[in-house]
């Protein structure tokens, strides 16, 4: 049984993502489709990305990722399917792929990417609003069903990309970014903890506020405590203990975070 993932913006009261998977189980009715979210904030592309991009490493091989965050629906952006080492993609061409096509590019992985351009593999109509439901979704299906994905259209070597920002070495440490904002407000970075040779001797210094080193889990320190944690895919995180940090101090996405390792 194929695994079947589904990241979109499209919230879940129209009923989209449900007509979506009703396409898919038409043409793979042996599929498991999994929700990665639907709750992407309408047309960010990023964020969408970030979301598929820390999810992929834990589904099986040959799983495949149906992914509409799609602002430029109906224009002349290509639809595009990829074979990244053991995952599958299906796409707009609009720099969602970037984080996962660069891990497979520094693991030395097989990289296929085609222009979806092969109506066979589409819905009899196509409607210029709707892609997930008339391209994205019918393509995904053919490839659990076992579709190879060179017959799905044409190769192409030049997929839009949008890089992440990356964390800047200093003189004393990183300037780093904030990356993601999780529901609970907690703000990881785009800095690796693996990148911090000393957590107790490191101080962060975001929003006019300082953190003294980086500690296990939010549960050392005390509610209400600015804390510096390792995140789920360890990033370094900024926490408030049973608070929302991103409310507390107003920190939003890519604010900077200065990174020192103490002597």
């Amino acid at each position: 049984m194929t695994v079947l993932s589904i990241t979109t913006d499209f919230g879940n009261l129209n009923g989209f993502t449900g007509t979506m998977k009703g396409v898919i189980y038409g043409i793979s009715p042996d599929v498991k489709i999994v929700d990665i979210t639907h709750e992407i904030p309408a047309q960010d592309v990023r964020t969408g990305s970030i979301a598929l991009w820390r999810a992929v490493p834990y589904f099986p091989a040959g799983s495949v990722h149906v992914a509409v965050v799609d602002p430029g629906v109906g224009t002349a952006r290509r639809p595009i399917a990829a074979k990244l080492g053991d995952q599958y993609f299906v796409m707009p061409d609009n720099g969602f792929i970037t984080p996962m096509l660069e891990d497979a590019e520094s693991a030395g992985e097989e990289i296929i990417i085609v222009h979806l351009d092969n109506p066979e593999y589409w819905l009899d109509t196509v409607y210029t609003t709707f892609h997930g439901r008339d391209i994205f979704a019918p393509v995904g299906a053919h490839l659990a069903a076992g579709v190879p994905i060179t017959k799905l259209g044409t190769v192409i070597h030049d997929p839009i990309r949008k890089p992440l920002p990356r964390p800047q070495k200093t003189e004393q440490g990183y300037r780093a970014n904030i990356l993601v904002i999780d529901i609970f407000g907690n703000c990881s970075t785009n800095l690796r903890v693996a990148q911090v040779p000393n957590l107790a001797k490191t101080t962060l210094k975001i929003a006019g506020q300082s953190i003294h080193g980086i500690i296990p889990s939010y549960g050392h320190r005390s509610p209400g405590d600015l804390v510096a944690v390792t995140d789920s895919e360890g990033f370094v995180e900024v926490a408030v203990v049973n608070g929302s940090a991103a409310r507390t101090f107003g920190i939003q996405l890519d604010d900077p975070v200065e990174v020192f390792f103490d002597e």
